[in-house]
């Protein structure tokens, strides 16, 4: 694994504490982060919400952003919200969908 690899890796790792505040589960779980890349001390998050209007889409942001930041080298993050693909239970771990009562 080369050290792009890795740091990218614990960006990921550190992403996995954010718990949405709706479904009580992690943010990686729900498959809301789509992509996560680091240049430098610059860590870029690409990432969806459930909905459009989830009312708790600055926080979360706010949260990824945080924990993006407390990796070892990582000073800033740049935190999108993109919309495509759409979310859904199929972007889901599948621990997540049998929590949440998902049967796909």
């Amino acid at each position: 694994m080369t050290e792009h690899e890795r740091k990218i890796e614990q960006v990921r790792e550190s992403l996995a504490h954010v718990v949405d505040p709706e479904l009580h589960m992690n943010i990686m779980d729900l498959g809301l982060v789509y992509k996560v890349d680091v240049a430098e001390q610059s860590a870029h998050i690409e990432m969806t919400l459930t909905s459009p209007g989830c009312p708790f889409g600055p926080y979360l942001i706010h949260q990824v952003n945080e924990a993006a930041c407390k990796v070892e080298g990582i000073d800033e993050a740049q935190v999108d919200i993109v919309w495509e693909p759409p979310w859904g239970p199929d972007k889901m771990s599948e621990e997540a969908r049998l929590e949440l009562g998902f049967d796909i």
